[in-house]
């Protein structure tokens, strides 16, 4: 059970030949007032597969991505004008990109974070134009999809690219391996 509206997710488990069923946790997902965003995205995962699993019998794998400026969360835009704001902040620059991942099964759950470092080239205003004018950073935490036009602009991952993407594929092997489930 994927606890996720995420279509990057779920193509990701498609990907692994990992059957699944998608079932969104519909939960708030602000980050609380003075909370980390590595804390929040921990805490969503968290949150997100228990109320899924008290629902369901079967395994629940949730996820929660936070793009991290300086310490800062960027969130999805909620236009396009905060969308070329993200990218003119996040052009010529490195980030951290950091996704809570939990697998619940009944009454037990494995949970941990996964760290990227994603470096941005140099963009022109007419590049950042252009790409927040296809309308692919719209609903992507950073304003930006790495394996869509994105990855035009990205001068390289340190670590994990499928957590930039929103799914950390090793770690969700060794969740799972933890709570004796077979990807």
């Amino acid at each position: 059970m994927l606890a996720s509206a995420s279509p990057r997710r779920a193509a990701i488990l498609r990907a692994l030949g990992i059957a699944h069923v998608v079932r969104p946790a519909h939960i708030d997902e602000s980050l609380h007032p003075g909370e980390a965003g590595d804390d929040a995205a921990l805490r969503l995962a968290r949150e997100k597969a228990a109320v899924i699993a008290a629902a369901e019998a079967l395994p629940v794998l949730a996820a929660d991505t936070v793009v991290l400026l300086d310490g800062q969360a960027l969130g999805k835009p909620e236009s396009a004008a905060d969308a070329a704001a993200m990218l003119r902040l996040l052009a010529g620059r490195a980030h951290e990109v950091v996704t809570g991942v939990c697998v619940a099964h009944g009454a037990r759950q494995a949970s941990a974070l996964d760290r990227t470092r994603v470096v941005f080239g140099p963009m022109t205003t007419a590049e950042i134009e252009s790409y927040v004018a296809t309308g692919e950073p719209m609903d992507k935490a950073g304003g930006y999809h790495i394996d869509g036009r994105a990855a035009l602009y990205i001068d390289r991952v340190e670590g994990s690219p499928s957590n930039v993407a929103g799914l950390p594929v090793r770690l969700v092997g060794q969740l799972l391996g933890e709570l004796g489930l077979d990807p």
